[in-house]
């Protein structure tokens, strides 16, 4: 694990300076306390910030090929660095070095770009080859690790692995994109296909770009999807067996490390998996870590030792106090863009506490995109069974209306909270499943932005490209399309951007067996009564892990990460979020109707609703602005 920077003269070959590469690497010191290497050539230059894990004593960066006709900068793991070893050796490949690093260089040389198949793991890469003069561009298959790109007004071509890297190259000019801005405040991130700066683009997950010198930019090019379209026709007690195969297969192959490994332990049914998946496959007590919180009814604690008791593990926990909202500056810096997952709080202290005892720690991450664990995904599936028996002609007056009239009743039980469903089968699958995503509702965000950022904003809206991305899905039914955007834009965009700035930001490795890329393809063949079975998801994955854990560990319902930030707003952070109107940067930009923001607030600290999620976006924007013009 670790991180990159470079620079590709697009047109010609001018000597890089390596004090820009330099500058880029000093940006983000965290993500490579071990080493730091610098490599230019005429029309390029490669940076690398090294986290050791594999091969300690060797596999400096950027390495070279052994004939020295390719560089390459890697950030991450190749799970089956030794199986491709032995096969390129059998080719007449020679290695100097232990890690996986030069087994990527040797693929290059024998398979050309087809070698992106063979790499199982997670991955960013730019690898120069001097003999063709092309600069290769690669992202793993699910966006476990990130690769961010600029075209500077000179032509050349920056990348690295955060925009705080792009931002340390005095020639990127620091435009804020208004659309990007929209999208923020519908999911709470900036998602994959835009960024917070102008012309700063993320290389999209499964794709790799293709450069030369004096040759136009090449768009970025798809080398793998996952499809929904088919189904296996094998029964469940076989597919079960094979879903436990492939999860044992997972999770050992990330366990190899030259370092201290552990885990994260939440006590939810994706973590407590892979501990009884490694504490079945090592010698030794497994370490694992778990966050609570000193509010009882957001704490889990009680459920991670009950794993740890039951799997004999090394366990460590700390609480999270209703001090920690005074971090949420370091928060903003660490993401550089506009992040509003309140989870990723808590994720950042489950990391310090793992950095402490380990360099390395797996993490349950994936399981719901795949096995349709999102009670959101049980909704979609049963939303489109009734799409499909009334026609919306029918469905948009009859549900509109409804939905129109029904109370939002935010602070009721569940089933009494009906308007959601109400107003989403008024729209199509795709609309209704961006509306169950979107953290700030379309309606409000219009009534939030100032006349001038709406004219700004013009025909876009947020959800169109996610609603794009669900019709062109390959999938057969509501359920596959949706999971199919939990893996291609929710995962990328929120979930592993959280797990890799928090990770990183204290020098620590997450690795995510349950995005193993085979499971993903298994997952997605498996008839949905084997996903969803009336309100409960992730069902084979459940049945399977019985023989591991017990029936509560299973089955009860799904907290995850939640931060108390409704409680923060009415006590703590009260006064932050007064300071967005009176004189935040927010309030200079014109962006926002401040009368509309100073309601949203009343609103909350009254008791009237619970605002709190909008104000907790608002608040993030005005840090990473903050951030941003600071840096």
């Amino acid at each position: 694990m670790c991180g990159i920077a470079g620079i590709f003269h697009c047109e010609g070959q001018k000597p890089v300076d390596p004090a820009r590469i330099e500058r880029m690497l000093a940006a983000a010191p965290h993500r490579g306390p071990d080493g730091r290497g610098t490599w230019t050539a005429p029309g390029v230059g490669l940076g690398h910030l090294r986290l050791a894990i594999i091969d300690l004593a060797g596999s400096p960066q950027p390495m070279a090929s052994s004939d020295g006709s390719v560089m390459l900068v890697f950030n991450g793991e190749i799970y089956n660095f030794r199986e491709l070893r032995r096969e390129l050796q059998a080719k007449g490949a020679v290695f100097h070095t232990d890690g996986d690093s030069e087994v990527i260089i040797a693929a290059w040389q024998h398979w050309g770009v087809d070698c992106l198949s063979r790499l199982h793991g997670m991955f960013a890469f730019a690898l120069y080859d001097l003999r063709q003069k092309t600069l290769l561009l690669a992202r793993d298959r699910l966006g476990v690790k990130p690769l961010i790109t600029a075209t500077l007004p000179d032509g050349s071509l920056i990348f690295a692995s955060e925009l705080k890297q792009l931002l340390a190259h005095p020639s990127l000019r620091r435009d804020i994109d208004p659309l990007a801005v929209e999208d923020f405040m519908a999911w709470g991130y900036v998602p994959d296909h835009r960024s917070i700066i102008r012309g700063v683009e993320k290389l999209p997950a499964g794709h790799y770009r293709l450069l030369r010198h004096d040759v136009r930019a090449s768009a970025p090019v798809q080398w793998w999807d996952v499809d929904f379209s088919e189904r296996s026709r094998a029964g469940a007690a076989d597919l079960g067996a094979e879903l436990l195969h492939r999860l044992r297969d997972a999770v050992t192959s990330r366990m190899t490390a030259d370092v201290p490994l552990g885990a994260f332990l939440s006590g939810g049914v994706d973590s407590s998996s892979v501990v009884a998946l490694m504490a079945e496959a090592s010698r030794e007590p497994v370490k694992t870590c778990s966050i609570g919180f000193d509010v009882s009814a957001l704490d889990e604690t009680g459920y991670a030792s009950r794993i740890a008791e039951q799997f004999h593990t090394e366990h460590y926990a700390r609480t999270v106090g209703t001090d920690d909202f005074a971090m949420i500056d370091r928060l903003a810096a660490m993401f550089d863009e506009p992040f509003a997952d309140a989870s990723a709080l808590p994720t950042w202290r489950v990391c310090q506490l793992a950095r402490e005892h380990v360099t390395v720690a797996l993490s349950g991450d994936g399981a719901d995109e795949a096995f349709a664990g999102y009670r959101r995904q049980a909704f979609q599936h049963r939303e489109s069974q009734l799409r499909d028996w009334l026609p919306q002609a029918v469905r948009g007056p009859l549900f509109g209306a409804l939905g129109a009239a029904y109370p939002p009743l935010a602070w009721a039980p569940r089933p009494l909270r009906a308007r959601a469903t109400l107003l989403s089968l008024s729209r199509s699958s795709e609309e209704g499943y961006a509306r169950a995503l979107t953290m700030t509702q379309a309606e409000v965000r219009d009534v939030l932005y100032s006349p001038d950022f709406r004219r700004l904003r013009g025909d876009y809206r947020a959800e169109t490209p996610f609603v794009e991305l669900m019709r062109r899905a390959p999938a057969r039914s509501g359920l596959d399309r949706a999971q199919y955007a939990d893996l291609k834009f929710y995962l990328p965009g929120d979930i592993l951007t959280k797990t890799d700035r928090t990770s990183m930001a204290v020098s620590l490795e997450a690795r995510e067996p349950l995005l193993d890329h085979r499971l993903i393809e298994f997952a997605a063949r498996l008839p949905e009564g084997l996903r969803v079975r009336g309100m409960t998801g992730k069902w084979l994955l459940k049945d399977v892990m019985r023989r591991y854990l017990p029936e509560d560990i299973l089955f009860r319902p799904k907290m995850g990460f939640v931060t108390p930030i409704a409680a923060w707003f009415r006590g703590p952070l009260a006064d932050s979020a007064r300071a967005i109107v009176r004189d935040g940067v927010l309030a200079r930009t014109g962006w926002f109707d401040m009368n509309a923001i100073a309601a949203l607030i009343d609103a909350h600290q009254s008791g009237q609703a619970d605002t709190s999620r909008s104000l907790w976006q608002l608040l993030m924007l005005e840090k990473s602005l903050v951030h941003l013009s600071a840096a």
